[in-house]
C-alpha cells in the first residue's frame, strides 16, 4: 500500500517516545513492502541530515518544512482561535505539498503520527473532495486533551488559564477526529478508557503498544557493584511531567535515602535540563548530566530505576528501557500505566515519600530481591513487548482493508 505519514517531528533519530514509536511504525510498515512518504516539519537544519537518514532506510521519499518562528506560531493560534498544539506544527508551504501530492498521486493510507496533524488532513481540499479517500488512521498516542488538564490543575494564573484553553480546545479537535478517522490508537487500554468516558465513546479506538527493541537496551554480562546504590531517571528534562517527577522525589524523598545511605548517587540524565532540574545538582550525590550520546551505560551501571510520575499518562518508555535491562523499577502507579508489570513481582509500586524511600531500601538490602524483580523485568519484555508484536493491530487493520478493496475492484 502507499502510505503518507504525516509526523509532527522527523522520526529520527529515536531517542524521545513519541519518535521512537512513530520511528518504529514506519520501519515495521516499511518491512512489510509498504510505500511510505514522510511528510514533517521541523525546527532547525541540523535535522535535515534525519530525513536523508530516513529516506536511506525506510521511507521511498521524505518532504521536510521548516517550521515558522515560535512567536508566529503562538500568535497564529490566538487569532484563530486554534490550539497551541495544532498550529504549533502547521505550515503552509507543508500543507501546499502535502495536498499536490495527494492530487498527483494514489494513497491508500494517511497516518498522522498526533492529534495535531489531522489539521492537514481537515483543510486538504483535494483530500476531502475525493469520492473514495484514502484510509484515515490518527495515532493519538495520548489522550492529550487530559494532559493538558492535569497541568491546568497543578498551575497558577496566567498558565492555568493557557491550559485549560488548550484542554478544551484540544478535546473538540480530539472528538472531531474520532468522528471522521477510520481508525484511531493509543498507547493502552486505559487511555482507550479514558478517551471513552471524557472525549467519546466510539468504536473505531484501539490500543496500539509500545514496544522496545533489545538489541539496544540489554544487561551487561560484568554488572558493576556500586558501593552505595546509584538511583536513575531519564528523560527529556524541559517536559513537564519529567520535570515535576525529578523534583518531587528530590524534594520529598532524597533526603531520607541519603540519611539511610550516604554515598548513594541519583543521576538525571536526559538533554535539555531547565533550571529546575540543574538546581538539584546542588544537593549531595545528584547528577543532572544533560545530553549524553549513549544512554546504555547509565542502565546498565544503575542499581535502581525511580519512576516517580504524577502528571501525564501512557506507556514510559524509560520504565521499558529499564526493564530490558534488568533494572529494577520503583515506580508510581502512574509510570506503570499500560505495561503488563506485576506489583513485587515485575516492578515495586510507590505513591508516597515513605513508600519511595521503603522500597528503595528493600532493593538495597535484599540483593536477592533486586535481582529478581530485574530479571522478572526483562523476562516480560522479551514475551510481551517486541515491536511486531505490538503493532499487529494496525498490520491487521491494513490487511483487512487492502483484502476489502480488493474485492470492491
Amino acid at each position: 500500500m502507499k502510505i503518507v505519514v504525516l509526523a509532527h517531528r522527523v522520526p529520527f533519530p529515536a531517542n524521545k517516545g513519541e519518535k521512537i514509536r512513530t520511528y518504529n511504525q514506519v520501519k515495521f510498515l516499511a518491512s512489510l513492502g509498504h510505500e511510505i512518504h514522510l511528510f514533517s516539519p521541523y525546527d532547525s537544519d541540523e535535522e535535515l541530515t534525519y530525513f536523508t537518514s530516513l529516506k536511506n532506510t525506510s521511507c521511498k521519499s521524505t518532504s521536510p518544512f521548516r517550521l515558522p518562528a515560535k512567536l508566529f506560531r503562538l500568535l497564529s493560534a490566538i487569532l484563530s482561535g486554534k490550539s497551541f498544539s495544532v498550529a504549533n506544527f502547521y505550515v503552509k508551504s507543508l500543507q501546499k505539498s502535502f495536498d499536490r501530492f495527494i492530487v498527483e498521486n494514489q494513497i491508500d493510507v494517511i497516518l498522522c503520527t498526533a492529534s495535531s496533524m489531522a489539521e492537514y488532513v481537515f483543510n486538504s481540499q483535494p483530500l476531502m473532495s475525493k469520492r473514495c479517500r484514502p484510509l484515515l488512521v490518527m495515532d493519538f498516542m495520548d489522550v492529550d486533551s487530559d494532559k493538558w488538564a492535569q497541568y491546568q490543575n497543578t498551575s497558577h494564573f496566567p498558565m492555568s488559564w493557557v491550559y485549560a484553553r488548550e484542554q478544551r480546545l484540544v478535546s473538540q479537535f480530539e472528538r472531531r477526529i474520532a468522528e471522521h478517522f477510520d481508525k484511531c490508537y493509543l498507547i493502552a487500554q486505559a487511555e482507550v478508557k479514558l478517551f471513552k468516558d471524557r472525549v467519546l465513546d466510539c468504536n473505531n479506538i484501539e490500543v496500539l503498544g509500545n514496544g522496545l527493541d533489545t538489541n539496544s537496551f540489554y544487561p551487561s554480562l560484568t554488572k558493576t557493584q556500586n558501593a552505595q546504590p546509584v538511583l536513575l531517571f531519564t528523560g527529556v528534562m524541559d517536559y513537564k511531567p519529567n520535570i515535576d517527577a525529578v523534583v518531587w522525589f528530590v524534594e520529598n524523598c532524597w533526603q531520607t535515602i541519603i540519611s539511610h545511605f550516604p554515598q548513594a548517587k541519583f543521576v538525571i540524565a536526559g538533554m535539555n535540563p531547565v533550571k529546575e532540574v540543574e538546581l538539584l545538582a546542588q544537593f549531595k550525590g545528584i547528577d543532572v548530566t544533560g545530553f549524553v550520546d549513549d544512554i546504555l551505560p547509565y542502565y546498565q551501571t544503575a542499581d535502581i530505576f525511580v519512576a516517580p510520575f504524577r502528571l501525564a499518562r501512557g506507556v514510559q518508555n524509560k520504565v521499558l528501557q529499564a526493564f530490558s535491562c534488568a533494572l529494577p523499577v520503583i515506580s508510581t502507579p502512574m509510570g506503570a500505566e499500560g505495561i503488563n508489570c506485576v506489583a513485587d513481582k515485575s516492578i515495586l509500586l510507590a505513591s508516597t515519600p515513605d513508600e519511595f524511600v521503603e522500597q528503595v531500601c528493600r532493593l538495597v538490602s535484599d540483593k536477592e530481591l533486586n535481582k529478581r524483580i530485574g530479571a522478572e523485568a526483562l523476562h516480560l519484555i522479551q514475551q510481551d513487548y517486541s515491536w511486531e508484536g505490538q503493532l499487529a493491530p494496525l498490520n491487521s487493520f491494513l490487511i483487512t482493508q487492502e483484502n476489502v478493496n480488493e474485492k470492491r475492484t
